[in-house]
């Protein structure tokens, strides 16, 4: 059974036309899918639709078996700990050194009193190390996450949703104010440590080929709904021509 299904899937703000309109996938267990369209097409209001961060205004959203529209906020609580968030500008303390940020990612986890006196256990701050380590920056952990650079800083964004042991990561843009260089190994730890965890992972992106290169599914949305669902290989010109529209001479031509 797919560990994320999205049924029916529609939301609407009351001084605009539907965002999202009978939006229908599933995501399984350890799946890189990655969401692809042009501005406006609804990819970051579709993830905040999944973890809740925005409430759906009809269809179905059931991840790990659970109908996430109806959950009350105790249980939606619970149930984000199992859905880690990366975002676009990285949504980091900046005065707070690297590991103090990675260690916020298990607030979930805690009472509201834990949560203020920063109380976490010898083994969370070995994971935080251990999840440093493995992307590459555990030489910065005591340093504030503002003398990073913006590939550094996303890293640790990266950890922080790790350090909640999720089944699911949400991506919002993660690689759009990065360089090429700091994108591709954003990407490459993306993929590689989410594969090896068994994590599901869903990436909104704007480049075409970054899409193509790293996952095992594509989805690609127009103006609120799904125009295209299927393998890189079975994205053709046409395809993309379909899922941009008048956007796609420019994107040929960058």
């Amino acid at each position: 059974m797919a560990l994320l299904q999205v049924e029916q899937l529609g939301k609407s703000y009351a001084t605009q036309d539907k965002v999202l309109k009978g939006i229908d996938f599933t995501a399984a267990s350890g799946e890189f899918v990655s969401i692809i369209g042009p501005s406006g097409a609804g990819k970051s209001t579709l993830l905040r639709c999944i973890n809740r961060m925005v409430e759906i205004s009809e269809g179905e959203i059931i991840f790990d078996g659970a109908h996430v529209s109806t959950l009350s906020k105790k249980a939606l609580r619970k149930l984000r700990t199992n859905i880690g968030m990366v975002f676009q500008h990285y949504n980091l303390v900046p005065r707070l050194t690297v590991i103090e940020n990675v260690l916020h990612g298990r607030f979930g986890y805690k009472s509201t009193l834990q949560g203020v006196f920063n109380r976490f256990t010898e083994e969370e701050k070995e994971h935080a190390f251990f999840l440093l380590n493995k992307l590459g920056i555990a030489e910065h952990a005591y340093k504030r996450c503002d003398q990073l650079s913006g590939g550094q800083q996303q890293r640790v964004g990266i950890a922080r949703a790790l350090i909640q042991e999720p089944k699911l990561i949400l991506c919002d843009e993660p690689i759009a104010s990065l360089d090429p260089k700091a994108s591709r190994v954003i990407m490459e730890y993306l993929k590689g440590i989410t594969s090896e965890l068994g994590i599901t992972c869903l990436v909104n992106l704007h480049q075409v080929e970054v899409a193509c290169q790293y996952s095992d599914r594509i989805i690609g949305l127009n103006k609120g709904e799904v125009v295209f669902s299927g393998t890189p290989m079975e994205l053709s010109e046409v395809q993309i021509a379909r899922i941009y529209g008048t956007e796609l001479r420019e994107l040929i031509s960058v």
